[in-house]
Formats: C-alpha cells, structure tokens, sequence
C-alpha cells in the first residue's frame, strides 16, 4: 500500500540515537503482541542492540499514540451495527475504565479511557464515536446492562448531537463477541502489571488498539499479511520499505 511520504519537516526520529526502523520494530511489537519492556531489552541484544528498559518505555508513550493517529485516514469504513462496552485496567492501583466499542463484523470502531464510568463519560464516548471519519452514522447501537448509555444518547438525540433513528439495544447476550475483543488488551495489560499513570495508560493503550486494528485487516490494501502491515508502519513514517 502506498501512504503519504512525511513531509521534509517531519522528522519524527529526529535527534535518536537508534534509526527509525529499530524504533518502530520495538514499539510496535510491544504494542501488539505480549511483550515486557525486559523481554524486549534481551531481543534487541540478541541482535547487538544494548538497550535500557526506560528507552524502550519512552519510545511506546512517544510514538504509539503517534501511530494510531497516522493510520486514522487509511482505515476501512465500519459498517452501522456497533456494540459497546466497558472494561476495567488498573492504575497506580486503582481501577479506571476503559470504553471499547466494534462492529458487527468485529472490526474496532474507537476506545477511551476514562477515570469515571458514568454518563457523562458515556456521552464523550459517543461523540468520540461519531466524529471518526471511517465510521458510518449507526442503524443500532447494542449495549449490555450498564444504566449509562440510554440516558446518554437520549440527551445526545436531544439535542441532535445523535442521530435520531439510532436504536438502542440493552441485551447482554448481542454483546458476547464484544466481551471477547476486550481479552487481548486486557490479558496484556495484565501480564505487565497494569500501569503507573493515567496518561502511561492512555498513550499505550492507544498503540495496542491501533495496532490491533492492524492485525484485525482493518487498513485499506494492507490486509493481515504480516509483512505489509509492518511496511505500512514504516511508510507512515516516511521510511521506505
């Protein structure tokens, strides 16, 4: 797949002591497979690479964050049948939430990681849901039990936020495939022993699902070939394959 070249005045490696293709290999299979930042530090010095367990870390908050919004334009259109949910990650100890919602078809639509489970944050998810250019205004919305979501999107109808002819759909069983995307995120957040700050925690967690969308074939003329997907990460940054 072709992507936009970086402009000359986007030097995104500028001033790194590693090149900008040992940087991507390590932050992108941080991000998608599950991977510490010790098992990292010993494959890159199986390959000559002396590297520390903090370098590694600063890299993920810097450009996983980064790589998802570059591959926001090449993403498929979703189709009009969501399903959203939320989930619990850990951090500094205390339990947040992590909004997540997919298709029918499984294929991600967005997430969000909130302090708060409760309308309001159910509200920023759905305008956040709405916003996105590769998602197509919703037929139905199935969400499980939780009291949040039908006031929310009420009060967004209300005000024409929302569109008016979305259905809600409160049945807990329509969600089961939405309660099974939450494992992978969750199993490696887990594995990791949860996170240290709230922005740690949003900055990874934005790598994770992003490139979970690009394991899932969600790119446009990338599809899951495991070779295209890592040269399309390269290519948003203007490395050439």
């Amino acid at each position: 797949m072709t992507t936009k070249k970086c402009k000359a005045a986007d030097k995104p490696f500028k001033w790194k002591h590693f090149t900008g293709e040992i940087i991507l290999w390590l932050v992108s299979w941080y991000c998608r497979y599950a991977l510490t930042y010790r098992d990292l530090t010993e494959m890159a010095l199986e390959r000559g690479l002396k590297l520390e367990r903090s370098t590694i870390c600063r890299w993920v908050q810097e450009y996983a964050p980064e790589i998802n919004r570059r591959m926001k334009p090449y993403l498929k259109m979703t189709c009009d049948s969501w399903k959203l949910d939320e989930t619990y990650v850990k951090i500094s100890g205390e339990w947040h939430y992590l909004y997540h919602a997919i298709d029918k078809h499984g294929d991600t639509l967005d997430w969000m990681l909130s302090r708060n489970c409760n309308k309001s944050a159910a509200k920023r998810f759905f305008k956040k849901l709405l916003g996105n250019k590769h998602t197509v205004v919703p037929r139905v919305i199935n969400v499980d039990k939780s009291p949040t979501f039908p006031p929310a999107l009420d009060e967004l109808q209300a005000t024409n936020e929302a569109p008016q002819n979305t259905k809600l759909r409160a049945v807990k069983y329509l969600n089961n495939s939405m309660e099974n995307d939450h494992k992978s995120t969750k199993s490696k957040s887990r594995y990791r022993q949860w996170y240290q700050s709230f922005s740690t925690a949003r900055n990874t967690l934005d790598g994770m699902e992003a490139m979970r969308m690009l394991k899932k074939g969600q790119v446009r003329n990338v599809g899951k070939n495991v070779v295209k997907q890592n040269s399309f990460v390269r290519n948003l940054f203007g490395i050439a394959a």
